[in-house]
């Protein structure tokens, strides 16, 4: 095979891939968002382990939805593997980045300047995650990025973790905290696939068939790892009283909306209930 440039639009992303990729990252940052909101509502003394638990399962969640979407990715004709030690520096790199970013914002006076500072710091976290996965991947050819399109991909992911930020910051309980995590997943998977967008691969001439099977065979087992920490992290949050706390007030609020509602549209028949439990009372008496 002659060497030749690959563009974009010829590659594939699979079907399913990109469905999973999308609710992991909402998962890890909905865990995430409410380690931080949990840690700002805490004393001092306990920041320090909710924060860190928040940079864990947000960075562990990027990394999962990262490289399950790169499970999907196929190059025609080539096959892709990967190198584990620059994949798990990747993690490593995930969640240290995006640990400053939280650390500044639980810590740091809030300002607007804090907020934009840690959502920038955070973002860039999510950007160097996806570039190093990148780096990580082997193929018989090289891999070229146009660089409006990566400026476009980290610029989606600053934005993204400076919304959730100001969501964990400024607005509590349970709903607003997944709200703030659909927002960020949906901009953390939209960064992932314009990253993907800004790729053209350059062959050597020596590419082989196989379409990437390898790589499923490689990433599922370095997924095993990230996917126990998020579901470590998931039973931590789920049983934490302040969370418990939270969807209880939440159901009883629905509860009392949902009989002001009735209330509002049956008041002639509250009335006509009146009657007969005053002429239920003699026979009470009796």
């Amino acid at each position: 095979m002659l060497a030749a440039e690959v563009p974009a639009e010829d590659f594939t992303y699979g079907l399913i891939t990109p469905v999973f990729a999308f609710l992991m990252a909402v998962v890890g940052s909905a865990l995430g968002l409410r380690c931080t909101t949990r840690a700002l509502s805490s004393e001092r003394n306990r920041r320090p382990g909710w924060l860190a638990l928040g940079a864990l399962a947000i960075g562990t969640g990027i990394f999962t939805m990262h490289f399950i979407a790169m499970m999907g990715f196929t190059v025609p004709s080539m096959n892709l593997t990967y190198d584990l030690g620059i994949t798990y520096a990747s993690l490593a790199v995930a969640v240290g980045v995006v640990g400053v970013g939280v650390f500044l914002v639980g810590y740091a006076p809030r300002s607007n300047l804090t907020l934009a500072a840690g959502g920038v710091i955070t973002g860039l976290g999510v950007a160097a995650m996806h570039y190093m996965g990148m780096a990580g991947m082997d193929m018989a050819g090289v891999m070229r990025f146009d660089t409006v399109t990566v400026g476009i991909s980290v610029a989606i992911a600053v934005v993204a973790a400076t919304v959730a930020l100001w969501f964990a910051v400024n607005v509590s309980g349970f709903a607003a905290s997944l709200g703030a995590s659909a927002i960020m997943g949906v901009a953390v998977t939209g960064m992932h696939y314009a990253g993907m967008a800004a790729v053209s691969v350059h062959t050597h001439g020596a590419a082989t068939t196989g379409g990437g099977h390898a790589q499923v065979e490689i990433l599922m087992p370095a997924l095993v790892v990230p996917i126990v920490v998020l579901v470590f992290v998931g039973l931590f949050v789920g049983l934490d009283p302040m969370t418990v706390q939270d969807i209880h007030e939440r159901m009883n609020q629905d509860d009392k909306d949902g009989t002001g509602d009735a209330g509002r549209g049956g008041a002639r028949p509250a009335a006509r209930v009146e009657p007969r439990a005053t002429g239920a009372g003699p026979g009470a008496v009796r």
